[in-house]
């Protein structure tokens, strides 16, 4: 490593690149899971980030020095107002890939002039409306969510009957499963390499620069390879949070969950919400996407025991 001494293990992750910014404040979702079940279900929901808050509940993980005992969990509260299903469309699979066969925006669609036959895949258009989550934005957000469960036969006449109806979240999710929740992350910016890839600082009057790369690449070739850390954009990229599970469902008329002040940035939760264990991509407000659970499998999925949920004021 040129005329260094000793190695040294490599400044930042190779993973995610490029790292540029997201081309939409809607996340893009590549993966819809496989479920077993015999009636057809949705696979996602949109939803859009209140906070954070502290959920004590009682430790259900068998074989764990804490078992039986309160646990302390820093949560967050997706608020999920009902999603208005506005469409159904179908795919086809040719040579490793999907591809769109037909669109159906209207109610009452005959299932026999659908090209079954040819359909792999099902997937439902839905639209959010911010407003109902208590944000100021006026246009709704529309997204593709899949479909599982059943024949697809089944899934095309389950989404049929949904067009122009409201879905909800407990209609597919409930308290103990794991999901996946899809993001935008806060934008940081322009940043350097230092702070984007935590390169160290050069030493003091041994170059010009001192928060910079020392050599970006060999005399020959004369090329900079894409492994070296390089000045650029740093967050508002889309992350995929796994395996969260889900502790509370509920509605904020029967049972709140804002803190007392309101949730920093967003204000008062109102209508349904999800507490989810853990934290979830992007900034207060942002749109998310709540998935089931795309890989692993999770032996425990019964409802956990909650003792208590944080509702106290916060200190600014």
């Amino acid at each position: 490593m040129g005329h260094r001494k000793y190695s040294a293990p490599r400044r930042g992750s190779l993973a995610y690149r490029p790292r540029g910014r997201a081309k939409s404040f809607v996340p893009r979702v590549r993966t819809w899971p496989k479920v077993l079940t015999e009636k057809p279900v949705l696979l996602g929901f949109p939803g859009y980030k209140a906070g954070t808050v502290h959920v004590i509940t009682v430790d259900d993980r068998a074989k764990t020095p804490n078992f039986g005992k309160p646990l302390f969990n820093l949560s967050s509260v997706i608020t999920l107002p009902d999603a208005q299903v506005i469409g159904l469309r179908l795919y086809g699979h040719e040579n490793g890939q999907d591809f769109a066969i037909s669109d159906v925006k209207q109610p009452g669609q005959a299932m026999d002039k659908l090209p079954l036959d040819r359909t792999a895949r099902v997937s439902a258009l839905v639209s959010s409306v911010p407003r109902e989550a208590g944000l100021s934005q006026k246009k709704p957000v529309v997204m593709e969510v899949g479909v599982s469960g059943g024949e697809v036969k089944a899934q095309a006449e389950f989404v049929l009957g949904l067009i122009g109806k409201k879905a909800k979240f407990t209609d597919s999710f409930k308290p103990g499963m794991y999901v996946d929740v899809l993001g935008i992350t806060k934008g940081k910016g322009f940043e350097g390499p230092i702070t984007r890839f935590g390169v160290k600082r050069k030493q003091h009057k041994s170059r010009k620069s001192v928060r910079a790369v020392a050599v970006i690449g060999p005399w020959h070739p004369a090329a900079v390879m894409y492994t070296v850390a390089r000045a650029g954009q740093m967050g508002f990229h889309q992350r995929t949070e796994t395996g969260k599970k889900i502790l509370l469902v509920g509605n904020a008329s029967a049972n709140p969950i804002t803190p007392a002040g309101g949730f920093e940035h967003f204000g008062s939760v109102g209508g349904d919400y999800a507490v989810v264990k853990g934290a979830v991509p992007g900034p207060a407000r942002r749109f998310v996407v709540v998935r089931m659970k795309a890989r692993g499998f999770a032996k425990n999925q019964n409802p956990p025991n909650v003792i208590e949920v944080s509702t106290m004021a916060r200190a600014r």
